[in-house]
């Protein structure tokens, strides 16, 4: 129980230093706010850039064709070697038969059309298209060397993927989301310093008060709690700001894009629960860095 009291106690001497030190609380929060608004837009387009990447990544798929002279045991045989390889992901393994492509390409097609008509008269026999396999890799740097691999697979006649983008655009945005993680890691080292010097600028000017209480006899954490909770108030009062335009900046953002950021290639990650995940990060710098900034710097006025 005297814990509990010695805690509360020092709570309600942290909102009164709050307030009577207001003018240099009110630097600190300002501080906050600015550094974490910008740390918070560095993170939506990093995580957007991250998650398109991810989601072109799953969209590139090897198309196996089957030779047409296979049988379902040849079929099943293509199948069991296709599963024996390492970067096939085997429950993502599609097969069609022709007649399934047949049956898709009438379902997409208009029913007055020439081409609808053509195929809607074609049977078992005369069905010129070919059977295929859609396969989903779990390394796409290792694209084409897995496409090789099932080349050589007795069955396949033909083997197609997208080269040109695994060659040209993958490795651009692994730079580009590795660039944006580096960003993130300068600005969150940036947020620290500028907090914590504003930090020190509150307790350099009540250095004489810890000092008097250093010579009375109190112990240095009694006298470094009240501060510490100081700066955790500090920096949770200054990321509410940049968690209230996270919300609702990139809730609007999204509407008035209708989902996509810059062009229709790039698909924005929905607002929920997107930005309660960078509120939570926001609220965890802020309070951290506050409470560290302030425990850090009063130490150093401890040494008589």
């Amino acid at each position: 129980m005297k814990a509990i009291r010695i805690f509360f106690r020092n709570v309600a001497s942290a909102i009164k230093s709050i307030f009577r030190n207001f003018s240099l609380s009110v630097a600190s929060i300002i501080c906050t706010t600015i550094t974490l608004v910008i740390v918070a837009i560095a993170i939506i387009l990093s995580a957007n850039i991250s998650n398109f990447t991810n989601d072109l990544e799953e969209t590139l798929t090897i198309i196996a064709y089957v030779d047409k002279s296979a049988d379902e045991d040849d079929i099943s045989a293509i199948k069991s070697k296709l599963l024996e390889i390492k970067n096939i992901k085997g429950d993502e393994l599609v097969y069609k038969s022709k007649e399934d492509i047949k049956n898709e390409t009438l379902a997409e097609t208009d029913e007055n059309s020439s081409l609808y008509s053509i195929m809607k008269t074609w049977n078992e026999e005369t069905n010129p298209l070919q059977s295929e396999f859609i396969i989903t890799v779990k390394d796409v740097e290792s694209l084409g060397e897995t496409a090789n691999t099932i080349k050589k697979i007795d069955g396949i006649k033909n083997v197609q993927y997208s080269a040109s983008v695994v060659e040209k655009m993958i490795p651009v945005f692994k730079v580009v989301k590795k660039i944006s993680i580096c960003i993130i890691i300068g600005l969150i080292c940036v947020t620290v310093f500028l907090i914590c010097n504003t930090i020190k600028l509150t307790i350099y000017a009540r250095k004489n008060e810890i000092e008097i209480m250093r010579l009375v006899g109190i112990s240095n954490f009694v006298i470094k709690l009240p501060f510490a909770i100081e700066g955790l108030f500090l920096g949770i009062i200054g990321s509410i700001i940049p968690i209230v335009v996270t919300i609702w900046g990139y809730t609007v953002a999204y509407d008035k894009l209708e989902g996509y950021l810059f062009t229709n290639f790039i698909k924005m990650m929905k607002p929920l629960p997107f930005t309660i995940y960078v509120s939570l990060i926001l609220l965890l710098i802020g309070a951290v860095v506050g409470m560290f900034g302030s425990y850090t710097t009063v130490r150093r006025h401890l040494k008589i």
